[in-house]
């Protein structure tokens, strides 16, 4: 028997019985092209299904999801990896004692298991690894670390996998590989896909660092030179959606509506790639004249050239000729500032878009202060310049309680009730440890009422997912997506942009929503 629980305003997540069931759901659910269903992310034993509520109602989704039957086999693939490890893991002697073994047995029947790929997720090219060696279950550690060195390979539950880059992680560490899990230069990119036989052979050569790649030249009259990049200055547009069953997050700008109101400033479609900066602090040179409009956080900014220093007002279109610099100061509401540039960005981009995903390392590196951005030139934007700025809400300040509007979901029955009442009984507090992967929030923790794993499942920006420690992070938009910590509820699409924004020192209040979340079927 399925299940379907709420696991956002704009997403259901649908239960099976176990991961076979749902990988026969899967062919199912793609061929029945239900209305509103934007998009479909398969896991351990569900799929999330994302859908538009405004074509389509929740509990009326919820209801022809259930009527889907499997089907009778799963889909069957003749492709076969080797990956070389060196075991070196910084985890393995802690799963060698949590397993009862010595770290020589966890090895070698780590190469012995004979490993498929039953579906793909957290990030562009990782795999989520079954084998066939029960030995292999593994809890995650109680706090996810911030940073797992790419190719990492790991242990979860009755799951192993491969790191493709840099990223945070609660899995446990056993070694690592220099093979390339993501590399858009190849097709396909990614070197696991769903039913692929993995081995893996074990290596003692030290492994090789891939190089940097080197930023192309630029040429152009149209360009804006990053003198100083402030504190992390990214190219940024709405994403790409529609992409996480591959392991691609949508990602894009972590405030929809500050891009397109800078956007709408500069005369640009909304979508318009432009520059999203954190913390403030960059100045930008004009090659060229160009026509640039600020949004989102408030920061001091000036132009500077030959004719004097004028101010910027936040919100309008402001013209720079060649050689003028604009000067961003620091961020004092809020916490990203847009930087919008009339014609765009001219870059290559990136399955179809420029956004910048800093957890999978998809589109334009963070920028440096040896960039030069090449720019379409003003010619280029389609629309006239509007010179009123757009009428935004004033984004917060540190020390600013906000208030986001949240649906529980789809895990909340894994907490006490008393966490679900220090949920929204409490203002968290926004550390200095988050960044666009996830807002890490302090306070009373969570009490879970269950113990143990849960299997990795898909999760949207906006979730609000709980380790063993009870701290929750609120996931922004380059987040995992997928994970195996319970996520109680999620942040309304609506209220996305605002937790966007969140400084470090702000406060979140969570507030329910009055709409009861949705839980039909019977838990397999």
């Amino acid at each position: 028997m399925t299940r379907v629980v709420t696991a956002a305003d704009t997403a259901l997540l649908l239960e099976a019985a176990d991961l076979d069931e749902a990988m026969r759901l899967l062919p199912r659910l793609r061929e029945a092209a239900l209305p509103g269903v934007t998009e479909l992310v398969p896991a351990a034993r569900t799929i999330l299904v994302r859908f538009d509520p405004r074509a389509v109602r929740a509990a009326d989704l919820a209801e022809r999801l259930l009527a889907v039957e499997p089907a009778a086999e799963r889909a069957a693939s003749d492709a076969s990896v080797t990956i070389p490890v060196r075991y070196d893991g910084q985890d393995l002697d802690e799963v060698a004692g949590l397993l009862g073994v010595s770290a020589e047995e966890v090895v070698a029947r780590h190469q012995a298991a004979a490993w498929s790929v039953a579906f793909t997720g957290y990030a562009p090219g990782f795999g989520y690894l079954v084998g066939d060696d029960d030995l292999f279950q593994v809890p995650r550690r109680s706090s996810p670390r911030t940073r797992i060195p790419a190719g990492s390979v790991g242990l979860a539950g009755a799951f192993s996998g491969v790191y493709p880059r840099e990223s945070p992680g609660g899995w446990q560490l056993i070694g690592r590989t220099d093979a390339r899990m993501w590399d858009l230069g190849r097709e396909p990119a990614a070197l696991l896909a769903p039913g692929t036989a993995v081995r893996f052979e074990r290596v003692e050569r030290e492994l090789v660092e891939a190089a940097p790649a080197e930023r192309p030249a630029v040429d152009s009259a149209h360009a804006l030179e990053v003198v100083r990049p402030g504190l992390q200055l990214l190219v940024q547009d709405l994403g790409r959606p529609g992409m996480a069953a591959t392991g691609v997050s949508a990602s894009g700008t972590a405030d929809r509506t500050a891009l397109r109101a800078a956007n709408r400033a500069v005369g640009n479609d909304p979508g318009t790639p432009a520059l999203e900066l954190a913390g403030g602090g960059a100045v930008l040179r004009a090659r060229g004249p160009a026509v640039v409009a600020i949004a989102g956080g408030t920061a001091e900014a000036t132009v500077e050239g030959p004719a004097g220093t004028a101010a910027v007002v936040h919100g309008a279109p402001v013209a720079l000729d060649d050689g003028d610099e604009l000067r961003i100061g620091a961020v004092t509401a809020g916490l990203r500032a847009l930087v919008a540039v009339r014609g765009g960005i001219a870059l290559e981009p990136a399955l179809g878009s420029l956004a910048t995903d800093t957890l999978a390392g998809l589109g334009p590196a963070p920028l440096a202060a040896v960039d030069v951005l090449t720019l379409h030139g003003p010619a280029a934007a389609p629309h006239a310049v509007d010179p009123v700025p757009a009428a935004l809400g004033a984004p917060p300040a540190p020390g600013q309680e906000v208030p986001l509007r949240i649906v529980l979901g789809p895990r909340a029955d894994w907490f006490a009730p008393a966490a679900l009442e220090a949920l929204t009984g409490q203002a968290w507090l926004v550390t200095p440890r988050s960044d666009r992967v996830g807002v890490r929030l302090e306070g009373e923790p969570l009490e879970r009422a269950r113990d143990g794993e849960l299997p990795s499942e898909g999760a949207v920006t906006g979730a609000i997912q709980v380790p063993p420690d009870g701290q929750p992070v609120l996931f922004l938009p380059d987040h995992p997506l997928t994970g195996g910590y319970p996520i109680v509820g999620a942040v309304v699409d609506d209220d996305l942009d605002l937790a966007g924004q969140l400084p470090p020192g702000a406060r979140i209040r969570f507030v329910l929503v009055d709409e009861p979340p949705i839980d039909l079927g019977a838990p397999a």
